[in-house]
C-alpha cells in the first residue's frame, strides 16, 4: 500500500473514501534462486491509480515511494509491464523523434 494508497502518517482524507479498489497488490513473492533472503516481489496496480499519458506520474507512483522505504535495505526494479491501452495514452515527444534526436545530437540511433 505505501506506493499506491498508503502512508505512514494519519491524514484527514483518510476517511473520505474506500481505497481498497486503488491499492497496489502484491500478487506472488518468489524466492530468489541461489540467494539467501532475497526475493522476487510482483506487484501490481489499478489503471486508476494512474494520470493518462504521464511517464512522470507512472514512475513516481510506482518506484518513487518504495525505493525511498527505510525498511528495505536493497530494491532493483527487474521488469515494467504496461498495458497497451495505457500506452497509447503517451504522446510521445512534444515536438518529434527527429528534433529531439537533433537536439541530442543522435541522429540513425534508436
Amino acid at each position: 500500500a505505501e506506493s499506491s494508497t498508503g502512508t505512514w502518517t494519519t491524514v484527514w482524507t483518510d476517511g473520505l473514501t474506500s481505497f481498497d479498489q486503488y491499492k497496489g497488490r502484491c500478487y506472488d513473492i518468489e524466492p530468489l534462486p541461489g540467494e539467501e533472503s532475497q526475493f522476487i516481489a510482483y506487484v501490481a496496480y489499478p489503471l486508476d491509480l494512474f494520470e493518462e499519458g504521464s511517464v512522470t506520474n507512472l514512475f513516481t507512483s510506482i518506484v518513487g515511494n518504495v525505493f525511498g522505504f527505510k525498511a528495505l535495505r536493497a530494491l532493483r526494479l527487474e521488469d515494467l509491464r504496461i498495458p497497451p491501452a495505457y500506452s497509447k495514452t503517451f504522446q510521445g515527444p512534444p515536438h518529434g523523434i527527429l528534433l529531439e534526436r537533433d537536439k541530442l545530437n543522435h541522429s540513425g540511433l534508436p
